[in-house]
Formats: structure tokens, C-alpha cells, sequence
């Protein structure tokens, strides 16, 4: 169903209250190590201020204060930061609701406010109807940017839009067509590259995505859970047993589908996780007392044969531990050689992310999501509450 965007709704002389994600990393003084988020929704606070936009009101939440207010998770400093980037003054207001707010945006002379973290209080989360109608009360339109929290029902993502017209930003927009629309029209062939520690994780993504690609690779933790279903030996590699079952079902319903699994031939193996750790390849059965902590030389050229012709792309999770250099180079050579296709590549998950930023590919992929839960939850098949509850075009 197609959604209103900010750009199909009239913001001369309105007050917009807009929910961003400015839930960034920082540093035990409070520094923002990493202002991916804020820089993330700056076009659609420029064509927000640059359509005439009287007052923007911008509210996020910071960590998790579980209700409470709690001074590491103030958004002051993002308010800074902002107003940096923004090179225009923000006005940070040290709460988000009661009658005093109003008389502070209305009498500020700065067009850009930020007000304190929504989760200092326990109706946020709540998805209270009184703490609603409230942050509504403050504005005339409602823009939701913040695909992060799109999953989750909370008065800012899914309560406001009760007493607004709502509309989707350039973000949101974006994570829509491009997550959306590659899973209910992809381009052929549509291969799913999955990674990361748990099968428990994507059960949901497997079940979802499998009629819907030609193939499925997996590699990182995952995989092992996989080889042992398949009666491989894993050694000491990472295994969910209470998954063994699940995934030696996954696996007959590939082929069931005439749908590929594919997964790892070759594996680079240690005695212990240590970046020190002498690392081996081990083809096939993994020995007694062995780690697997990375895919090998023979399973790269497996995986990028079976890409190469690929015409839609999807990974969420590395293939190995990539954060240690010796670990990360199955990862690092699949994120290079994707981005040589001619094919629409979908980045999901942070840890993903952070892999295609460590290598330095990521303005080489068509996208990069945003939001982790969110992400892996929309290639689950589920309806995001932020999303579903924004206004009908």
C-alpha cells in the first residue's frame, strides 16, 4: 500500500513534528564516536525547513533509560552535533512534553528544536494514548524518519499518527522501496547471502525469503548449526543444537523447492578466538577442539560463482568474526565482489553495515538499511507498526 511522503504533504507555515533516529554511539565523555543517523536524515529535515516549514520539532530516543531520566542518554550533545552539520541553529529542549514546551517553541526564534529522549519516559515504550495526543499536540503534520524504530508500536513510531496526517521521510521512503520492493518484485536471479552468529535469528528470514529467491547462501556462525544438520563435524565451532532439527527441515524444504542452500566446503579454523590465534583451511569435516571462524578460499569462489550472474542481492550478517582482520576475509571478499555486479545489492543489519564501512564498499552498494531489528523483521514478511500506521496516499 502506498504511503504519503513528506513531499506529497503542504509544510509552508506548519509546525512538523518529526521522529528521527538519533540513537548513535558515543564515548564515556559523551562524544559521538559514529553521527551516521543524524547525517541519515538530513535531506528530509532540509526539505522540511526549505519548503517553509515554520517550526520542525524533532524527537528520538537515546539508548535505553527504561523510563527514567538518565543523563548519559541526554540528547544534548546530538543537539550540537546537529546543529554542526545542519550549519542552522537548534534548539535543544531539555523535555518532550507538558504545557511549558509549547511556550518554548513557540516563543524560540530557532525554526529546528530537539526535545529531550521520548524513553525518559515509560509511556513512550508504552505506546501511551495521553503521552500521544501530547508530542501530537505540539505540531500539525507528522513525519516519520526513523526506519530503526519502524518495528516497534511506540507512541512516537505508531501512537501519534492516531491524531496527525503522517507521512513517510526520504529515509523511510527509501527502506520502503528498496527492503519492499525487492522482496514483491525482485529482478532475477535474487540471491540472499546470510550471515552471523545464529540461526535462531533469521528462522524467519529462511521461511520467508526461500520461495521467494533462487538461492540461499550462509555463512558465518549460522552455517555451523547447518553442517552439523547435515551430519558434518563442526568440531567446537558455534552450534544451536536446540536448532539441529529446524535446520535439517529448512534444508528438505529447499529441496522440496528446488531451491539452493548453499554452504560452506572450506573453513578457517583456530584453537581459540584470539586475533594471535594461528589459523588453518579445513575442508569439509572440522577436527576435534576446532573453531571455525571465518569461510575459506574454496567457499569464497563457491559463493561468488553462484552471485555472479545475480540481479538482486540481499545480506544481512558478516561471514565470519570480520571485526578481527585474520577473520574477515570471506566477508570482506564477498562485499568486494558484489559490488562489481550489475545488481541491486540490500545491506541489513548493523553488523553488515559496519563490515561493508570497515572495507569501505558501502557507497558502492545500492543500499544500506538503517535499522537491525527492523530490517531483518521487514525481510521476515512482518508489517512494521511505524510504517503501517503512516497515512494512505
Amino acid at each position: 500500500m502506498a504511503k504519503l511522503t513528506v513531499k506529497d504533504i503542504e509544510l509552508k507555515n506548519k509546525s512538523v513534528l518529526m521522529r528521527a533516529d538519533f540513537n548513535v554511539p558515543q564515548d564515556e565523555t559523551l562524544n559521538i564516536t559514529d553521527d551516521t543517523r543524524i547525517r541519515a536524515t538530513l535531506p528530509t529535515v532540509k526539505f522540511i525547513l526549505e519548503a517553509g516549514a515554520k517550526k520542525l520539532i524533532l524527537i528520538s530516543h537515546l539508548g535505553r533509560p527504561d523510563g527514567k531520566v538518565v543523563a548519559k542518554y541526554s540528547l544534548k550533545p546530538v543537539a550540537q552535533r546537529l546543529q554542526n552539520l545542519l550549519a542552522e541553529p537548534v534548539k535543544f529542549i531539555n523535555e518532550c512534553v507538558g504545557d511549558s514546551i509549547k511556550k518554548e517553541i513557540e516563543s524560540s526564534k530557532e525554526r529546528v528544536i530537539l526535545l529531550e529522549n521520548l524513553r525518559f519516559h515509560a509511556e513512550e515504550e508504552d505506546n501511551d494514548a495521553g503521552f500521544a495526543k501530547e508530542l501530537a499536540s505540539l505540531a500539525d503534520v507528522y513525519v516519520n524518519d526513523a526506519f530503526g524504530t519502524a518495528h516497534r508500536a511506540h507512541a512516537s513510531t505508531e501512537g501519534v499518527t492516531h491524531y496527525l496526517k503522517s507521512a513517510a521521510g526520504f529515509l523511510l521512503e527509501k527502506e520502503i522501496k528498496y527492503l519492499g520492493d525487492s522482496l514483491k518484485n525482485p529482478q532475477r536471479p535474487f540471491m540472499v547471502i546470510l550471515g552471523g552468529a545464529k540461526v535462531s535469528d533469521k528462522i524467519g528470514v529462511i521461511e520467508n525469503l526461500l520461495p521467494k529467491c533462487d538461492a540461499i547462501i550462509i555463512g558465518g556462525g549460522m552455517a555451523y548449526t547447518f553442517l552439523k544438520a547435515q551430519g558434518k563435524e563442526i568440531g567446537n565451532s558455534k552450534l544451536e543444537k536446540d536448532k539441529l532439527e529446524l535446520a535439517k527441515t529448512l534444508l528438505e524444504k529447499a529441496k522440496a523447492l528446488k531451491k539452493d542452500i548453499l554452504l560452506p566446503v572450506d573453513n578457517v579454523i583456530v584453537d581459540k578466538i584470539d586475533a594471535n590465534s594461528k589459523t588453518d583451511i579445513c575442508l569439509d569435516n572440522i577436527p576435534q577442539g576446532k573453531i571455525a571462524v571465518d569461510i575459506g578460499p574454496q567457499t569464497v569462489k563457491l559463493f561468488e560463482n553462484k552471485l555472479k550472474d545475480a540481479k538482486t542481492i540481499v545480506w544481512n550478517g558478516p561471514l565470519g568474526i570480520f571485526e578481527t582482520d585474520a577473520f574477515s576475509n570471506g566477508t570482506k571478499k564477498i562485499a568486494e565482489f558484489i559490488c562489481g555486479l550489475k545488481a541491486t545489492t540490500i545491506i541489513g543489519g548493523g553488523d553488515t553495515a559496519a563490515a561493508v564501512g570497515k572495507f569501505r564498499v558501502e557507497d558502492k552498494m545500492t543500499h544500506i538499511s538503517t535499522g537491525g531489528g527492523a530490517s531483518l523483521e521487514f525481510l521476515e514478511g512482518k508489517d512494521l507498526p511505524g510504517i503501517t500506521a503512516l497515512t494512505e496516499k
